[in-house]
């Protein structure tokens, strides 16, 4: 009788015997008798539990409970009845509203004639006018608020101070 390879001895797994040997790692999974009473196909495997985080309010519920306290739900309110900035209020100085006017407006106001340039502060972005600084030509300024000291400092200039909505 010839002799035999030893792949040809292997059965089923020919030529695999590169592949790592049994004596080298456990193979005691799933052993038994067919499936074990988890059906002919799937045999107990893939996803039982779902995939990812569900049934985190179902099947999985103690779980999140016990190591993710306050994951789910929702706490007081939404507060849907206060307004958003209410405070809101950019503000300027006396002596910065010509930088933001833009150029040729101090000129205008400094050989004006008897006639002072309008401002409007809050198409610039401001609302309110404070008094920080000096301010020495006349101009009309609009705005919705306005310092004491800032309307003072304006009505001295010559100007006036016109409050808008």
């Amino acid at each position: 009788m010839a002799e035999r390879s030893k792949d040809t001895l292997r059965g089923p797994f020919l030529g695999r015997s590169s592949i790592m040997p049994t004596r080298a790692h456990k193979s005691r999974k799933k052993r038994g008798h067919v499936s074990c009473g988890h059906g002919r196909i799937g045999k107990h495997r893939k996803h039982p539990g779902g995939r990812g985080n569900a049934g985190g309010q179902h099947h999985h519920r103690i779980l999140m409970d016990k190591f993710h306290p306050g994951y789910f739900g929702k706490v007081g309110m939404r507060h849907f009845h206060v307004l958003k900035n209410r405070d809101f209020c950019p503000t300027i100085n006396v002596d910065k509203i010509f930088n933001a006017a833009g150029p040729g407006v101090y000129e205008a106001a400094k050989n004006g004639g008897g006639k002072a340039p309008v401002i409007d502060l809050v198409q610039l972005g401001y609302f309110k006018l404070l008094g920080n600084g000096q301010i020495n030509v006349p101009v009309i300024v609009k705005a919705k608020f306005f310092s004491k000291l800032a309307e003072k400092k304006i009505k001295e200039a010559g100007g006036a101070c016109l409050l808008t909505a």
